[in-house]
Protein backbone atom coordinates (compact mmCIF):
# COMPACT_ATOMS: atom_id res chain seq x y z
CA UNK A 1 0.00 0.00 0.00
CA UNK A 2 1.27 3.49 -0.82
CA UNK A 3 -0.10 6.60 0.84
CA UNK A 4 0.79 10.19 0.01
CA UNK A 5 1.05 12.59 2.93
CA UNK A 6 2.49 16.01 3.70
CA UNK A 7 4.26 15.03 6.93
CA UNK A 8 5.45 11.56 7.84
CA UNK A 9 6.55 11.27 11.47
CA UNK A 10 8.78 8.42 12.60
CA UNK A 11 8.26 7.73 16.31
CA UNK A 12 5.21 7.46 18.54
CA UNK A 13 6.58 8.81 21.82
CA UNK A 14 5.58 12.16 23.25
CA UNK A 15 7.67 13.97 20.60
CA UNK A 16 6.01 12.28 17.64
CA UNK A 17 2.47 12.37 19.02
CA UNK A 18 2.70 16.05 20.01
CA UNK A 19 4.15 16.86 16.57
CA UNK A 20 1.22 15.04 14.95
CA UNK A 21 -1.23 17.13 16.97
CA UNK A 22 0.45 20.38 15.91
CA UNK A 23 0.91 19.49 12.24
CA UNK A 24 -2.41 17.75 11.51
CA UNK A 25 -4.41 21.02 11.27
CA UNK A 26 -1.80 22.28 8.77
CA UNK A 27 -1.55 19.31 6.41
CA UNK A 28 -1.94 15.57 6.12
CA UNK A 29 -0.01 13.61 8.77
CA UNK A 30 1.01 9.97 9.05
CA UNK A 31 2.82 8.66 12.14
CA UNK A 32 4.74 5.37 12.16
CA UNK A 33 5.51 3.65 15.47
CA UNK A 34 7.58 0.46 15.53
CA UNK A 35 5.93 -0.91 18.68
CA UNK A 36 2.33 -2.07 19.28
CA UNK A 37 1.47 0.99 21.40
CA UNK A 38 2.26 4.68 21.63
CA UNK A 39 4.76 5.83 24.29
CA UNK A 40 6.26 2.35 24.46
CA UNK A 41 9.90 3.19 25.22
CA UNK A 42 11.25 6.26 27.06
CA UNK A 43 7.91 8.10 27.00
CA UNK A 44 6.28 5.27 28.94
CA UNK A 45 9.01 5.13 31.58
CA UNK A 46 9.29 8.67 32.91
CA UNK A 47 9.32 9.88 36.51
CA UNK A 48 7.00 12.61 35.24
CA UNK A 49 7.67 15.83 37.12
CA UNK A 50 7.33 19.38 35.84
CA UNK A 51 10.01 21.76 37.06
CA UNK A 52 10.62 24.90 35.02
CA UNK A 53 14.20 25.27 36.30
CA UNK A 54 15.27 21.78 35.19
CA UNK A 55 17.84 21.58 32.39
CA UNK A 56 20.15 24.10 30.78
CA UNK A 57 19.05 27.59 29.75
CA UNK A 58 17.73 26.45 26.38
CA UNK A 59 15.70 23.64 27.92
CA UNK A 60 14.36 26.00 30.56
CA UNK A 61 13.08 28.34 27.87
CA UNK A 62 11.06 25.42 26.46
CA UNK A 63 9.84 24.51 29.95
CA UNK A 64 8.63 28.05 30.53
CA UNK A 65 6.89 28.17 27.16
CA UNK A 66 5.17 24.82 27.92
CA UNK A 67 3.93 25.72 31.41
CA UNK A 68 0.58 27.25 30.46
CA UNK A 69 -0.32 24.33 28.19
CA UNK A 70 0.46 21.81 30.94
CA UNK A 71 -1.59 23.79 33.45
CA UNK A 72 -4.69 24.51 31.37
CA UNK A 73 -4.98 22.69 28.02
CA UNK A 74 -7.69 20.00 28.07
CA UNK A 75 -8.13 20.63 31.78
CA UNK A 76 -4.41 20.43 32.53
CA UNK A 77 -2.08 17.54 33.34
CA UNK A 78 -0.39 18.86 36.50
CA UNK A 79 -1.01 18.17 40.18
CA UNK A 80 1.05 19.86 42.90
CA UNK A 81 3.99 18.00 44.41
CA UNK A 82 6.87 19.87 46.07
CA UNK A 83 10.49 18.98 45.39
CA UNK A 84 12.91 18.37 48.23
CA UNK A 85 16.70 18.36 47.93
CA UNK A 86 18.74 16.63 50.63
CA UNK A 87 22.49 16.48 51.12
CA UNK A 88 25.19 15.04 53.37
CA UNK A 89 27.69 17.09 55.43
CA UNK A 90 30.40 16.59 52.79
CA UNK A 91 28.17 18.13 50.09
CA UNK A 92 27.74 21.68 51.42
CA UNK A 93 29.17 23.43 48.37
CA UNK A 94 27.30 21.36 45.80
CA UNK A 95 24.13 21.69 47.85
CA UNK A 96 24.39 25.50 47.75
CA UNK A 97 24.93 25.49 43.99
CA UNK A 98 21.94 23.23 43.37
CA UNK A 99 19.68 25.21 45.72
CA UNK A 100 20.43 28.34 43.70
CA UNK A 101 20.09 26.54 40.37
CA UNK A 102 16.70 25.03 41.22
CA UNK A 103 15.41 28.22 42.88
CA UNK A 104 14.82 26.43 46.18
CA UNK A 105 14.55 27.62 49.78
CA UNK A 106 16.63 26.01 52.49
CA UNK A 107 14.65 24.33 55.27
CA UNK A 108 15.67 22.80 58.59
CA UNK A 109 16.18 19.10 59.02
CA UNK A 110 13.19 19.04 61.39
CA UNK A 111 11.05 20.57 58.65
CA UNK A 112 12.31 18.01 56.15
CA UNK A 113 11.55 15.14 58.53
CA UNK A 114 8.06 16.52 59.17
CA UNK A 115 7.38 16.06 55.45
CA UNK A 116 9.40 12.85 54.94
CA UNK A 117 9.80 11.02 58.28
CA UNK A 118 12.41 8.61 56.91
CA UNK A 119 15.05 11.30 56.26
CA UNK A 120 18.03 10.13 58.33
CA UNK A 121 19.35 12.85 60.68
CA UNK A 122 22.55 10.87 61.17
CA UNK A 123 23.58 11.21 57.53
CA UNK A 124 21.57 14.14 56.14
CA UNK A 125 22.57 17.66 57.17
CA UNK A 126 21.11 19.86 54.43
CA UNK A 127 17.59 20.20 53.03
CA UNK A 128 15.80 22.57 50.69
CA UNK A 129 12.33 22.80 49.19
CA UNK A 130 10.58 24.19 46.17
CA UNK A 131 6.82 24.24 46.44
CA UNK A 132 5.64 25.10 42.93
CA UNK A 133 6.66 21.87 41.20
CA UNK A 134 4.15 19.29 39.99
CA UNK A 135 3.48 15.74 39.01
CA UNK A 136 2.85 15.51 35.27
CA UNK A 137 0.29 12.96 34.07
CA UNK A 138 2.24 11.58 31.13
CA UNK A 139 -0.46 9.18 29.96
CA UNK A 140 -3.06 11.94 29.92
CA UNK A 141 -0.74 14.26 27.99
CA UNK A 142 -0.08 11.57 25.37
CA UNK A 143 -3.80 10.80 25.06
CA UNK A 144 -4.70 14.51 24.76
CA UNK A 145 -2.21 15.02 21.94
CA UNK A 146 -3.23 11.76 20.22
CA UNK A 147 -6.91 12.66 20.39
CA UNK A 148 -6.24 16.12 18.94
CA UNK A 149 -4.09 14.65 16.16
CA UNK A 150 -6.70 12.07 15.16
CA UNK A 151 -9.51 14.64 15.32
CA UNK A 152 -7.57 16.73 12.79
CA UNK A 153 -7.14 13.74 10.48
CA UNK A 154 -3.73 12.32 11.46
CA UNK A 155 -3.27 8.59 10.87
CA UNK A 156 -1.29 6.43 13.30
CA UNK A 157 0.24 3.13 12.18
CA UNK A 158 1.50 0.91 15.02
CA UNK A 159 3.70 -2.15 14.65
CA UNK A 160 5.25 -0.27 11.74
CA UNK A 161 9.01 -0.56 12.12
CA UNK A 162 10.80 1.48 9.44
CA UNK A 163 13.05 -0.73 7.31
CA UNK A 164 13.89 1.59 4.45
CA UNK A 165 13.91 5.28 3.49
CA UNK A 166 14.72 6.62 0.05
CA UNK A 167 14.18 9.63 -2.14
CA UNK A 168 11.10 9.46 -4.33
CA UNK A 169 9.73 12.11 -6.66
CA UNK A 170 11.06 15.09 -4.76
CA UNK A 171 9.98 13.65 -1.43
CA UNK A 172 10.44 10.49 0.58
CA UNK A 173 9.38 6.89 0.31
CA UNK A 174 9.40 5.07 3.65
CA UNK A 175 9.02 1.32 3.95
CA UNK A 176 7.61 -0.29 7.08
CA UNK A 177 6.95 -4.01 6.87
CA UNK A 178 5.17 -4.78 3.61
CA UNK A 179 3.85 -1.23 3.26
CA UNK A 180 5.34 1.87 1.73
CA UNK A 181 4.41 5.49 2.28
CA UNK A 182 5.29 8.66 0.36
CA UNK A 183 5.70 12.00 2.08
CA UNK A 184 6.80 15.53 1.26
CA UNK A 185 8.52 16.07 4.63
CA UNK A 186 10.00 13.46 6.94
CA UNK A 187 9.98 14.22 10.69
CA UNK A 188 12.50 12.32 12.78
CA UNK A 189 10.99 11.87 16.25
CA UNK A 190 12.55 8.46 16.79
CA UNK A 191 14.06 9.03 20.24
CA UNK A 192 16.97 6.67 20.87
CA UNK A 193 16.86 5.66 17.20
CA UNK A 194 17.02 9.24 15.85
CA UNK A 195 20.55 9.00 14.44
CA UNK A 196 19.79 5.60 12.89
CA UNK A 197 16.73 7.00 11.11
CA UNK A 198 18.84 9.89 9.84
CA UNK A 199 21.51 7.53 8.50
CA UNK A 200 18.84 5.40 6.85
CA UNK A 201 17.61 8.53 5.06
CA UNK A 202 21.13 9.54 3.99
CA UNK A 203 21.17 12.44 6.45
CA UNK A 204 24.25 13.12 8.57
CA UNK A 205 23.70 11.89 12.16
CA UNK A 206 24.13 14.48 14.90
CA UNK A 207 25.66 12.41 17.68
CA UNK A 208 22.45 11.83 19.63
CA UNK A 209 23.32 9.26 22.28
CA UNK A 210 20.89 7.16 24.36
CA UNK A 211 21.64 6.78 28.07
CA UNK A 212 19.97 4.24 30.34
CA UNK A 213 18.06 5.36 33.45
CA UNK A 214 16.87 2.58 35.79
CA UNK A 215 13.96 2.59 38.26
CA UNK A 216 12.73 0.37 41.08
CA UNK A 217 9.34 0.37 42.82
CA UNK A 218 9.57 -0.47 46.53
CA UNK A 219 6.91 -0.82 49.24
CA UNK A 220 6.02 2.25 51.28
CA UNK A 221 9.00 2.64 53.65
CA UNK A 222 8.08 1.66 57.19
CA UNK A 223 4.42 1.51 56.21
CA UNK A 224 4.22 5.29 55.92
CA UNK A 225 1.58 6.96 53.77
CA UNK A 226 3.76 8.35 50.97
CA UNK A 227 1.02 10.06 48.97
CA UNK A 228 1.79 13.53 50.30
CA UNK A 229 5.56 13.22 50.19
CA UNK A 230 7.56 15.47 47.89
CA UNK A 231 9.76 14.38 45.04
CA UNK A 232 13.09 13.77 46.77
CA UNK A 233 16.39 14.43 45.03
CA UNK A 234 19.80 13.71 46.52
CA UNK A 235 22.55 16.26 45.92
CA UNK A 236 24.58 15.48 42.82
CA UNK A 237 21.72 13.31 41.48
CA UNK A 238 23.08 10.35 43.43
CA UNK A 239 19.48 9.05 43.48
CA UNK A 240 15.94 10.35 43.48
CA UNK A 241 12.64 9.04 44.81
CA UNK A 242 9.00 9.79 44.16
CA UNK A 243 5.70 8.58 45.62
CA UNK A 244 3.89 6.25 43.28
CA UNK A 245 0.50 4.63 43.95
CA UNK A 246 1.10 4.47 47.68
CA UNK A 247 4.60 3.12 47.22
CA UNK A 248 7.93 4.70 46.27
CA UNK A 249 9.93 4.63 43.07
CA UNK A 250 13.68 5.04 43.48
CA UNK A 251 16.21 5.64 40.73
CA UNK A 252 20.00 5.49 40.93
CA UNK A 253 20.02 8.37 38.41
CA UNK A 254 22.61 6.64 36.26
CA UNK A 255 23.53 7.73 32.76
CA UNK A 256 25.08 4.76 30.99
CA UNK A 257 25.51 5.10 27.23
CA UNK A 258 23.67 2.36 25.33
CA UNK A 259 22.87 1.29 21.81
CA UNK A 260 19.17 1.81 20.98
CA UNK A 261 17.13 -1.12 22.32
CA UNK A 262 14.18 -2.01 24.55
CA UNK A 263 15.98 -1.13 27.77
CA UNK A 264 15.88 -3.03 31.03
CA UNK A 265 17.23 -2.20 34.49
CA UNK A 266 20.74 -3.27 35.42
CA UNK A 267 20.53 -5.17 38.73
CA UNK A 268 23.98 -4.09 39.93
CA UNK A 269 23.35 -0.43 39.09
CA UNK A 270 20.02 -0.60 40.92
CA UNK A 271 21.60 -2.25 43.95
CA UNK A 272 24.27 0.45 44.15
CA UNK A 273 21.67 3.20 43.78
CA UNK A 274 19.40 1.69 46.43
CA UNK A 275 22.41 1.48 48.77
CA UNK A 276 23.02 5.23 48.28
CA UNK A 277 19.32 5.84 49.00
CA UNK A 278 19.38 3.65 52.14
CA UNK A 279 22.36 5.61 53.45
CA UNK A 280 20.20 8.73 53.69
CA UNK A 281 16.96 7.24 55.08
CA UNK A 282 16.04 5.36 58.24
CA UNK A 283 14.01 2.57 56.63
CA UNK A 284 15.75 -0.20 54.66
CA UNK A 285 14.50 -1.51 51.35
CA UNK A 286 12.82 -4.79 52.31
CA UNK A 287 12.03 -5.86 48.77
CA UNK A 288 11.90 -4.57 45.21
CA UNK A 289 8.49 -5.08 43.60
CA UNK A 290 9.24 -4.05 40.04
CA UNK A 291 12.10 -2.66 37.97
CA UNK A 292 12.34 -1.02 34.58
CA UNK A 293 14.55 1.30 32.57
CA UNK A 294 14.32 3.81 29.75
CA UNK A 295 16.76 5.42 27.34
CA UNK A 296 17.11 9.19 27.60
CA UNK A 297 18.68 10.49 24.39
CA UNK A 298 20.88 13.58 24.47
CA UNK A 299 22.48 15.68 21.75
CA UNK A 300 26.14 16.58 22.48
CA UNK A 301 25.19 19.92 24.10
CA UNK A 302 22.20 18.42 25.99
CA UNK A 303 19.63 20.67 24.34
CA UNK A 304 16.84 19.42 22.10
CA UNK A 305 17.21 19.35 18.32
CA UNK A 306 14.25 20.95 16.55
CA UNK A 307 13.88 22.04 12.94
CA UNK A 308 14.83 21.32 9.36
CA UNK A 309 18.16 19.67 8.71
CA UNK A 310 20.46 22.36 7.27
CA UNK A 311 21.66 20.06 4.48
CA UNK A 312 18.42 18.18 3.72
CA UNK A 313 15.62 20.68 4.08
CA UNK A 314 12.71 18.24 3.79
CA UNK A 315 14.08 16.19 6.69
CA UNK A 316 13.18 17.62 10.12
CA UNK A 317 14.41 16.77 13.60
CA UNK A 318 12.43 16.60 16.84
CA UNK A 319 14.91 14.67 18.93
CA UNK A 320 17.44 14.79 21.76
CA UNK A 321 14.78 15.27 24.45
CA UNK A 322 16.99 13.74 27.14
CA UNK A 323 15.06 13.79 30.41
CA UNK A 324 12.95 16.76 29.33
CA UNK A 325 10.61 15.29 26.72
CA UNK A 326 7.31 15.63 28.56
CA UNK A 327 8.20 18.96 30.17
CA UNK A 328 9.05 20.55 26.83
CA UNK A 329 6.60 18.78 24.50
CA UNK A 330 4.02 21.58 24.09
CA UNK A 331 6.57 24.24 23.15
CA UNK A 332 8.89 21.90 21.23
CA UNK A 333 6.10 20.61 19.00
CA UNK A 334 4.75 24.13 18.47
CA UNK A 335 8.20 25.31 17.40
CA UNK A 336 8.54 22.43 14.97
CA UNK A 337 5.17 23.22 13.39
CA UNK A 338 6.08 26.91 13.12
CA UNK A 339 9.41 26.12 11.45
CA UNK A 340 7.91 23.64 8.98
CA UNK A 341 5.08 25.94 7.93
CA UNK A 342 6.91 29.28 7.89
CA UNK A 343 5.04 30.73 10.85
CA UNK A 344 7.06 33.11 13.07
CA UNK A 345 8.10 31.17 16.19
CA UNK A 346 6.89 32.33 19.58
CA UNK A 347 10.31 31.58 21.09
CA UNK A 348 13.11 34.13 20.79
CA UNK A 349 15.64 33.98 17.97
CA UNK A 350 18.56 32.93 20.20
CA UNK A 351 16.53 30.04 21.65
CA UNK A 352 15.42 28.89 18.19
CA UNK A 353 19.05 28.99 17.03
CA UNK A 354 20.20 27.07 20.11
CA UNK A 355 17.69 24.31 19.25
CA UNK A 356 18.37 24.19 15.51
CA UNK A 357 20.20 21.20 14.01
CA UNK A 358 22.27 23.79 12.13
CA UNK A 359 24.25 24.40 15.32
CA UNK A 360 26.16 21.17 14.67
CA UNK A 361 27.38 22.12 11.19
Amino acid sequence: MTLDTDFLIVGGGVAGVSAAARLAPLGSVLLLEAEPALAYHASGRSAAMFLESYGNATVRALNEASAAHHATADGGVLSPRPMMLIGRPCESQTFAVEVASFGMDEITLDQARAMVPIVNPATVSHAALRGDTSDLDTDLLIQNFARAARAAGALFHLDARVSGIRRSGGGWEVTAGDRSFRAETLVNAAGAWADRIAAMAGVRPLGITPFRRSMARVPAPGGHDTRGWPFIDAVGERWYAKPDAGKLIVSPSEEDAQDPHDAWADDMVLAEGLARYEEMVTEPVTRVEHTWAGLRSFAPDRALVIGRDPEVQDFAWLAGQGGYGFQTAPAASRLLADLLTGHPPELTGPVVAALSPARFT
